[in-house]
């Protein structure tokens, strides 16, 4: 770099730090730690391997070589977590002048998370069987691991969801943003997702905070199960129901929009494709798109 370059290059640096000086809400330089997104990208990865052990390991997995490669992935996600969670709660008492939590509260909700491990590998073997008997494309559980952005969504909402229930902020939105820009599929950790849950194809999948669904619910790309437009009101508390319930076995093709909190799909319903519902159905409904696709046409069976 030539001695005039490396001038310029250092007054644009003056100009860059400078700029930190304006107070705005992006800045924050001493307000508090915040995470680190690599690092929670990081821990999440180590968890993902857990899951899905078998389809990680290098080697043969025996019972001593089975708890050493579990180990060498739960050490450093129990690390990872605990400083992550450590800053968050930081910035989360900063942010909002809350109570401090006790400072041993990031290792005991890591280690509370760590304990849901098993059970959340019960639900992730029943959805990737929902993805493979749900699609007649899939060659084999394998391919469905490896390759189908469902189970890449669905594997992560499900560990960023019990970090929600246990309070962590801001680590659960990291992960299902990060889970959305590889998969396609936007899930709000907040949402409560049944066993045996499939997104076939995935793309453009929205579904809301306080969503609710039941089991062996199968949607398709594009579906949004989403909010009504409203201001933002500081007296609607959080976790207000603004999305709607999809009850047990449920198929909605894509392209539906399902909107509002008091909407209610009830169980056994198939809803068609490009269909627009702002109002609750009953169960063993059939719901057709009119000519332009902007109400519903239900009908039902006995």
């Amino acid at each position: 770099m030539s001695t005039q370059r490396l001038a310029e290059l250092e007054e644009v640096i003056g100009e860059v730090a400078a700029s930190y000086g304006a107070g705005r809400l992006i800045d924050s330089l001493s307000t508090a730690q915040l995470p680190n997104k690599r690092q929670v990208i990081d821990a999440l990865n180590h968890l993902k391997a857990v899951m899905y052990l078998g389809y990680y390991a290098t080697g043969e997995l025996h019972e001593q070589k089975l708890r050493h490669a579990v180990s060498a992935h739960l050490y450093p996600a129990y690390e990872i977590l605990v400083e992550q969670i450590r800053r968050a709660v930081s910035y989360e008492g900063f942010r909002s002048s809350s109570v401090p939590r006790d400072a041993d509260w990031p290792a005991a909700a890591t280690v509370e998370f760590l304990r849901k491990v098993p059970r959340i590998r019960g639900l992730l073997a029943k959805d990737v069987l929902a993805a493979f008997h749900g699609d007649p494309a899939a060659n084999g559980v394998e391919e469905v691991i490896f390759s189908y952005p469902s189970i890449e969504a669905i594997t992560v909402h499900r560990i960023a969801h019990e970090l929600q229930l246990q309070g962590v902020p801001m680590l659960p939105r990291i992960m299902s943003e990060h889970a959305h820009s590889i998969s396609g599929i936007d899930i709000h950790p907040g949402a409560r997702v049944g066993e045996s849950f499939f997104v076939d194809h995935g793309t453009g999948v929205v579904i809301g905070e306080t969503t609710i669904i039941g089991d062996h619910v199968k949607i398709y790309q594009g579906v949004t199960l989403g909010a009504l437009s409203l201001e933002r009101d500081p007296e609607m508390g959080r976790g207000t129901k603004r999305h709607p319930t999809i009850e047990d076995h449920v198929t909605i093709y894509a392209g539906a929009t399902i909107l509002g909190g008091e909407t209610v799909i009830g169980a056994h319903s198939v809803i068609g494709g490009n269909v627009w519902l702002v109002e609750s159905v009953p169960p063993h409904s059939r719901i057709t798109s009119e000519t332009h696709g902007v109400r519903g046409h239900v009908t039902t069976s006995a």
